[in-house]
């Protein structure tokens, strides 16, 4: 937890996240979870997954939009990343965060964007997902998914299961039938809100996970288990079977790049598996939230950052 929340912390340091991303793509170790800082890059890696038999959720990374313009020009990259893989014939959607939609220009300005963004993924037979932030955005973001949902009827949500919250949440939302990305969290959260132990947060994880599939078997949701941890990819499995919940009215989702072997064993067993692929210049406190996760991956990124110092 310690390792954990010291990764967090430095995640929120420019001098630090401006050192790594200034080495992440020359040395290498980035490309391994950041599919490329262009779109041609990303696309590329996404036709090679695609073939593979996975299907894809494209990330633009970025987050906390100040301006109407900046935020207008992520609604046009959205809209032209749903298009390109229409055109492509790439089986996927995107994922959207509605900081980067300027909701610090206002809410019904990025309220308004995002619907936008879902009537033009209707428009091509599309989906999009909405991602789930720091906890200070959760009931404007609820707010926002539930408008959007009940307009076009083609949006995902992420769930985060270290909240204390989130199974009410998922209560709120089964009457409008969703599709739900069930996720542990990667932002710091205070104890009053969220669980602090990993012991904690599983337990809660396998909770939901029961929660999603018991509404799948009814037909009120669509999970999409989003976890790199295989005893958590082995309880949805197991929960699938015992609520006899067909293999395609759930999924996996996983990061591109993490826990390939994961990735390949549950979908060589028959399930479907979405890849997360994140791309973008913004790219590196999202790297960081993703190495909390998982504080393992630290040593492969500090041993190629020691050996430029050493070259």
């Amino acid at each position: 937890m310690l390792a954990r929340d010291f990764i967090l912390w430095l995640s929120t340091k420019p001098s630090v996240t401006n050192m790594i991303a200034r080495r992440g793509m020359k040395n290498g170790f980035a490309r391994r979870f950041i599919a490329g800082e262009t779109l041609e890059e990303v696309l590329t890696a996404c036709a090679s997954l695609c073939t593979e038999g996975r299907t894809i959720s494209l990330n633009h990374l970025g987050e906390n939009v100040s301006t109407e313009a900046a935020a207008n020009k992520v609604f046009e990259t959205y809209v032209h990343l749903l298009e390109q893989l229409h055109d492509r014939k790439l089986p996927g959607n995107i994922s959207i965060k509605l900081t980067q939609l300027g909701l610090a220009v206002g809410r019904e300005f990025c309220e308004n964007l995002a619907h936008q963004i879902a009537r033009r993924a209707h428009e091509l037979h599309r989906t999009i997902e909405i991602d789930m932030e720091g906890s200070a955005y959760t009931d404007v973001t609820l707010d926002i998914f539930e408008a959007v949902q009940r307009a076009s009827a083609n949006a995902a949500l992420a769930i985060q299961a270290y909240l204390y919250r989130s199974e009410n949440d998922l209560k709120r939302l089964e009457p409008l039938r969703p599709k739900i990305r069930l996720v542990k969290g990667a932002y710091r959260e205070p104890k009053n809100i969220a669980f602090q132990e990993k012991s904690a947060v599983d337990a809660n994880f396998k909770r939901l996970t029961t929660q999603l599939m018991e509404g799948a078997a009814r037909g009120t949701f669509f999970p999409a288990i989003g976890s790199h941890d295989p005893a958590m990819a082995a309880y949805a499995q197991a929960e699938a079977a015992r609520l006899h919940v067909p293999q395609d009215k759930y999924e996996f989702q996983m990061l591109y790049g993490i826990r390939r072997d994961l990735q390949d064993q549950v979908f060589r067993e028959g399930n479907p598996v979405q890849v997360y692929v994140s791309f973008g210049t913004d790219w590196c406190p999202w790297f960081m939230r993703r190495l909390a996760e998982r504080p393992a991956n630290c040593w492969f990124v500090l041993r190629s950052l020691l050996a430029e110092r050493k070259a």
